[in-house]
């Protein structure tokens, strides 16, 4: 006895859904696309009539608004260049108090790496120039033949 699952007429179900989603999806996009087209063309309208109707106070008042804009610009800027640097700032500090108080802050290890291949560059760059002095030493002692010239 055989079981008949009916995968045929589902599989006919579930095509005739996906066309039917398919479509109304189409429909949704193209609703919504229409209406953000019609907004940003009555958007773009109205900015076209206000600078159409502001520019003559524009060209009246320039002489002080554009000082005032400058102004306004440069605290603005100094505010916020002060603020961040205020928060640097204070980071900073919490960061050596955890550092002095051993608490063992972010990036330590980091910091205590780059200090010891520093320290280990500055002590090769020392024998280094006293290698090179003593050979110059050395090589001008030869040349004026173990006499000392002043």
């Amino acid at each position: 006895m055989q079981h008949h699952t009916g995968s045929g007429q589902g599989q006919h179900y579930g095509q005739h859904n996906r066309g039917a989603h398919n479509a109304v999806k189409a429909a949704m996009a193209a609703t919504a696309g229409g209406s953000l087209l019609v907004l940003s063309g009555l958007t773009l309208a109205g900015t076209v009539i206000a600078l159409t109707m502001a520019t003559p106070l524009l060209v009246i008042f320039s002489p002080v608004l554009v000082p005032a804009a400058i102004t306004v610009t440069l605290l603005t800027v100094g505010f916020l260049a002060s603020g961040g640097f205020g928060i640097t700032a204070v980071s900073v500090l919490a960061w050596v108090y955890r550092l002095m108080t051993e608490r063992h802050p972010p990036g330590t290890d980091q910091l205590e790496m780059a200090r010891m291949k520093l320290a280990g560059k500055g002590k090769d760059v020392t024998d280094t120039a006293q290698h090179y002095g003593q050979q110059t030493a050395t090589t001008t002692t030869t040349t004026t033949g173990g006499r000392h010239t002043t």
